[in-house]
């Protein structure tokens, strides 16, 4: 893939350039900033960025919004944001539009080349990549009369995989399971939750984060 990486420190945007490098990508342009990213995407014309969500002059969402401003500008080109920290906010942000072909990774998974690999591979295969941390956080999260303890535990466990963005095929494969049986279980899990399936897996991403970042009390007694 031919990527464009953004990140205000010059080692870890070296280093990430690197490790893409090493894995065969084609990085044809490095930015420091929000503004320089979506000026050297608009010029290279990549099939993705990378880039941190903390830049330049605030470090507080400048990578994020410059990503969507290349999404809104160039909507082929696949995003991956990344991030130090775990924000569920954040990610939705980044999805809530146009779930197809985005990431939302912690930057501690960079290092791991073939998580990165993967990602990239999935964002430009125009899937839905969220980091199973952001994921654990928003299911795990105290409810009263939580909804998701109807769920079996393989249930909450497939819901957990629907969440980072995993077709049902790739659930399968994690779970060792037939693709029929995780369809099985996605329909059930909707079903409990009152929500309604979409046959895009993207989509169901979607669904699902913005279900557990909305219900955190979802069904408390007055």
């Amino acid at each position: 893939m031919r990527l464009v990486v953004a990140d205000d420190t010059m080692l870890t945007r070296e280093g990430i350039a690197r490790l893409l490098q090493d894995a065969g990508h084609d990085v044809v342009g490095q930015a420091e900033d929000g503004d320089d990213l979506v000026a050297r995407t608009r010029v290279a014309r990549p099939d993705a960025v990378v880039v941190d969500i903390r830049m330049p002059p605030t470090h507080t969402d400048e990578g994020l919004v410059a990503a969507q401003r290349i999404r809104a500008e160039q909507p082929g080109t696949g995003v991956l944001v990344l991030s130090q920290y775990i924000e569920p906010s954040y990610a939705l942000r980044l999805i809530e539009e146009r779930p197809e072909g985005v990431g939302y990774l912690l930057k501690e998974r960079v290092s791991d080349v073939a998580v990165l690999t993967d990602a990239l591979r999935r964002i430009r295969d125009d899937e839905t990549v969220i980091d199973p941390a952001i994921v654990s956080r928003l299911m795990n999260r105290r409810r009263h009369l939580d909804p998701l303890q109807e769920l079996s535990p393989r249930e909450h466990e497939v819901l957990g995989l629907v969440a980072e963005g995993l077709s049902n095929k790739a659930i399968g494969m994690r779970l060792f399971i037939t693709e029929r049986t995780v369809e099985a279980h996605v329909t059930r899990v909707f079903q409990k939750l009152g929500l309604a399936d979409h046959a895009d897996a993207h989509r169901r991403v979607l669904v699902v984060l913005t279900y557990l970042r909305a219900h955190p009390d979802a069904l408390r007694q007055p």
